[in-house]
């Protein structure tokens, strides 16, 4: 089965046509014509070769929505012509002890969507019938892609912490991240504080959900805030005043990072004397990508996403390597 691709074939190279052969399907995966991609800064850093693991010709694409066109001769719970989504992960070996405990996405032999193989900007992927979620009734096909790698980011943590709606949750930045953990975190009922260093988005951020504001610029802001969150979620990757944070967390509260923090520089008294947190995740679980779904499905909860033509990749890699998109960019197969 051919398919037509874009790809890079050096370190922050043009994206440019590419055809390759799709290996025939193993007994438990599934063929699926793509329609959407969403474009995430992790397609930028594995272009970039950033993290040192990138290899050419090197298909990006890992927020992917389609249509299923093959199953594999085992796959039973998928159809042909169904509509599903594709995030950051293809395949796990399915019998670790973290497999077999739910935990698919911290098994050691999992295999993220493009390292080692080729993504979804191009009109055909396969994936682990595992890997592979179908979209609940509603769900917008255009606007899905994000929540397979962004959504779930951010929706991971309120079932790892066991957020409720009595909670107080701040999130750390306004961006392809942070604007859907707002919007989740409304949904879920909780009392939502947003902090930015962006003062100009403080409107844009309750409209999204945030009940408050808290501009960083302001170098007191913190001190007010002590002992105020249960959990506050590091969406940025930047560094922060880490002690600063941790005492806005109450006793027993969770400082958790999704944005990739070069080092996190915190003194132990700030978490020993309240039983402070810190944690970090991935992205999630099959198991929480359809909670994560059936989630947003019933709250209408969506990324504000830019389209672009998926002719048009090089234009929406450069507004994403420019900071420009509101919020998240989703390419759509021509």
């Amino acid at each position: 089965m051919k398919v037509q691709a874009y790809a890079a074939h050096k370190a922050k190279g043009e994206l440019k046509s590419f055809e390759y052969e799709l290996a025939a399907l193993k007994h438990d995966e599934v063929a699926i014509e793509v329609t959407y991609c969403g474009l995430c800064h992790s397609d930028l850093s594995m272009l970039d070769n950033d993290w040192r693991i990138t290899s050419y010709p090197f298909v990006p694409g890992h927020e992917i929505v389609g249509k299923i066109i093959e199953l594999g001769s085992h796959v039973r719970h998928l159809k042909v012509g169904q509509s599903v989504g594709v995030g950051w992960n293809v395949a796990s070996c399915l019998t670790c002890d973290e497999c077999m405990s739910g935990n698919h996405n911290l098994c050691n032999s999992v295999r993220p969507t493009i390292i080692g193989r080729y993504g979804g900007f191009g009109n055909r992927v396969k994936a682990q019938s595992s890997w592979v979620f179908p979209l609940p009734e509603g769900m917008d096909d255009s606007k899905a892609g994000p929540l397979f790698c962004g959504g779930i980011t951010v929706f991971s943590p309120l079932l790892q912490h066991h957020i409720s709606p009595l909670h107080s949750v701040g999130v750390i930045g306004i961006g392809g991240l942070g604007h859907l953990a707002l919007a989740f975190l409304k949904a879920w009922g909780c009392e939502v504080t947003a902090f930015s260093t962006s003062p100009e988005k403080e409107e844009e951020a309750r409209k999204l959900g945030a009940h408050h504001f808290v501009s960083t610029h302001d170098k007191d802001a913190l001190k007010k805030l002590s002992g105020r969150f249960d959990m506050v979620l590091d969406t940025v990757s930047a560094d922060l005043d880490w002690n600063g944070y941790l005492k806005t967390l109450k006793a027993n509260g969770v400082f958790h990072i999704v944005g990739v923090a070069g080092s996190v520089n915190a003194r132990a008294g700030n978490l020993m004397g309240k039983k402070r947190v810190i944690s970090a995740s991935p992205t999630g679980s099959p198991s929480e990508i359809r909670q994560m779904l059936q989630f947003a499905a019933r709250h209408k909860v969506e990324p504000m996403v830019e389209a672009f033509r998926m002719s048009e990749v090089n234009e929406a890699m450069e507004k994403l390597r420019n900071g420009k998109p509101r919020y998240r960019i989703v390419l759509e197969v021509d």
